[in-house]
């Protein structure tokens, strides 16, 4: 990494967030599915029930998308206009700030009128519980927990680690946290070879979760929600959720918006009891486009403050 200012990097993260708010995700050959579809592939022939062969899979891939970066970090030290261009094309690749916004609008539509088929068809691109026996209100809970969450992994998350380390941030931090979805969960199948895939997410997103948590405070008073309430619960109740790292968002923007988030949740056989964070009422529908408000906002905020760290680098 060079240690003088970097504004080509700067200008290029700032194009990449304005091309996510603008586009969303691209519709198509998304570099983020290319990348899950070379991780599947390749798990057929790594996989293994052992800690070992996991951890084989995460540094085979992770090393692979950092080397990547490191790459065209290097081929365009000297020629900014292109180092722009890449950075850019990079950071719209893995931001999902908007795309996360959008699925949890269409689950709105759903609950505002009431097509609950439609809404929990739509569940699955938010969460990874059961939606088939959940009603509207569990729904509406459903997304708004995962709003907050991935207000960090899709946006905070990868803006910090491309201001801290520019394109090899972007690119392994992306490859950390989707190797995480895929195979970091606990199932028979992962328990073992997914425990290196878990535990370097929960590293990779220690820091950005706070940080997000920490900018729900701060972006709470713009959408009409309570910079206190989400300090309070952030600290109160945020080291109450089983991963280190979620209850902190979640717990900011329930006490934010006044809401109390937690509960049983269902994934597939495993049934999980999760603390209430938050002391307001339980979510409703109408709750959703106040947490995509808030979450838009804390990522927006989060992008400034990536390019103008990134700018001013010595």
């Amino acid at each position: 990494m060079r240690p003088s200012s970097d504004p080509a990097t700067a200008l290029g993260l700032a194009l990449g967030a304005l091309a996510d708010l603008a586009l969303a995700d691209p519709r198509r050959g998304h570099p983020v599915a290319g990348f899950g579809r070379a991780a599947a592939a390749l798990e057929r022939r790594t996989w293994r029930d052992s800690r070992a062969a996991g951890a084989g899979h995460w540094a085979l891939l992770v090393g692979g998308a950092t080397a990547l970066g490191l790459a065209a970090d290097r081929a365009t030290r000297s020629r900014p206009a292109l180092r722009t261009a890449v950075t850019a094309a990079a950071t719209w690749a893995v931001l999902g700030g908007t795309s996360l916004g959008r699925v949890a609008a269409r689950m709105h539509r759903a609950l505002a009128t009431g097509d609950l088929p439609a809404a929990r068809a739509t569940l699955p691109a938010l969460a990874g519980r059961d939606p088939s026996g959940l009603g509207s209100g569990e729904l509406a809970r459903a997304t708004v927990e995962s709003v907050a969450e991935n207000t960090s992994d899709a946006a905070v998350a990868p803006l910090f680690w491309g201001a801290v380390a520019g394109l090899p941030g972007l690119l392994g931090y992306r490859a950390v946290n989707t190797l995480d979805a895929m195979v970091g969960h606990r199932s028979p199948r992962y328990a073992r070879f997914g425990w290196a895939a878990a535990r370097a997410d929960d590293v990779a997103n220690w820091l950005p979760a706070r940080a997000t948590a920490a900018l729900t405070v701060g972006c709470a008073p713009l959408v009409g929600g309570s910079a206190t309430g989400a300090l309070r619960a952030w600290r109160r109740d945020g080291a109450a959720h089983p991963s280190p790292n979620s209850g902190r968002c979640e717990a900011s923007l329930a006490g934010a918006l006044g809401l109390r988030l937690g509960g049983r949740n269902v994934y597939g056989s495993r049934v999980e009891e999760r603390p209430a964070l938050g002391d307001g009422r339980p979510p409703v529908p109408a709750d959703v486009p106040r947490a995509v408000a808030l979450s838009r906002t804390v990522w927006t905020a989060a992008a400034t403050a990536a390019v103008l760290a990134r700018r001013s680098r010595r």
